[in-house]
Parts: structure tokens; C-alpha cells; sequence
């Protein structure tokens, strides 16, 4: 397996493909990467020689912030948001939705699974 930026990439897949199992590096960026390096996107990764490989490497270190320094200003940002307690930070400090999606009846995903109320009764018992 090859291993670029810390990261080792699928043998058996096409190059443009393979980059995308690294953090900050999607499909777009992915093609953008190998246009610069002038590589053929369909390459298989097993295929790239030495030269290619440290042509990739290069532009990703210079042009692109990915991995473990990507993840670490991601959770500094939201952490400034939480400090600064603006709108958006206490969304994230309460755990629900931060971008103005409905909470009503969807936003499981952030909120967890139901917590039912305990000793709630339907209204014909409340007669």
C-alpha cells in the first residue's frame, strides 16, 4: 500500500479514488491534485512510481491542510464558538442541530435516540 501524508492508500483502486481515504482530500480535490502532478486520474495506486508518489506528497503539503492538523482546527473553531457562546456554539455545546435544520421531528442523528417521559398519560385517562 502506498502511504501518502501519513496515510496509506488502497492498492487496488484508481488513484483518484485511493486519495479520497485522506482526511481533507475529497474527489474534487482529488482530481485537482493529480492534474498538478500530471498523473493519470485512472492509475492504480500499486502502479505509481517513487517520483509520482513524492509529486503528490509535495502538492498536498504545500497547497492542502489535511489529517490530524485539519481535525485539530476544526475542533478549535467550534470550540471558539462554544467559548464566545454565540448562537451556533450553544447548538453545539446542547448538542442539536447547528445549521438551522427542524428539530421537531427529525435531527435523531444529533439529538440520540428517544427518551421517553415517564407517567405521561393520553387525554381519555385524564378525565
Amino acid at each position: 500500500m502506498p502511504r501518502i501524508v501519513g496515510v496509506d492508500v488502497p492498492n487496488d483502486k484508481s488513484i483518484w479514488i485511493a486519495l479520497t481515504y485522506i482526511h481533507g482530500i475529497g474527489q474534487h480535490f482529488s482530481e485537482q491534485i493529480l492534474k498538478d502532478a500530471k498523473i493519470e486520474k485512472m492509475t492504480k495506486a500499486k502502479l505509481l512510481t517513487e517520483d509520482e508518489l513524492s509529486r503528490i506528497t509535495q502538492i498536498i503539503d504545500k497547497n492542502y491542510i489535511v489529517g490530524g492538523q485539519l481535525r485539530r482546527q476544526v475542533s478549535q473553531n467550534i470550540s471558539r464558538l462554544k467559548d464566545i457562546v454565540c448562537y451556533r456554539g450553544l447548538r453545539h455545546r446542547k448538542g442539536l442541530p447547528v445549521r438551522g435544520q427542524n428539530t421537531q421531528s427529525n435531527a435523531r442523528t444529533r439529538k440520540g435516540p428517544r427518551k421517553t417521559v415517564a407517567g405521561k398519560k393520553g387525554v381519555k385517562e385524564a378525565r
